[in-house]
């Protein structure tokens, strides 16, 4: 059974940093590519990170130069190093394959709150 749990969120004041993690189970991990999401409150959850099988990473628009995405193998995890916090960062933060699998499960994610 596909199984991810993601964890690391919290408080954090705008401008500050935050690490986030999700251990994956029940694939073969390494040859997925891995994809952080989110979903903020009243929007649909969206794509913000990818790392490749390989190590190649992409991101949306509005995190780059202050997120990084990546993925330790032999630990089934990705992580995403998120700096320079902006209010409009807060939302739930999940992992999952990119693209989703039909039919795959979610994690419960982890709440990412940037407030002074």
């Amino acid at each position: 059974q596909v199984q991810f749990v993601e964890s690391g969120g919290g408080l954090v004041q705008p401008g500050g940093s935050l690490r986030v993690s999700c251990a994956a189970s029940g694939i073969m991990f390494r040859i997925y590519t891995m994809g952080w999401f989110r979903q903020a409150p009243g929007k649909q959850r969206e794509l913000v990170a990818r790392v490749t099988s390989g190590g190649e990473t992409a991101y949306v628009d509005s995190v780059k130069g202050r997120f990084t995405i990546s993925r330790d193998n032999d630990k089934t995890t990705v992580y995403l190093q998120m700096t320079r916090l902006k209010p409009e960062d807060t939302a739930v933060y999940y992992c999952n394959t990119d693209p989703v699998r039909s039919g795959a499960s979610w994690g419960q994610g982890t709440m990412v709150t940037v407030s002074s």
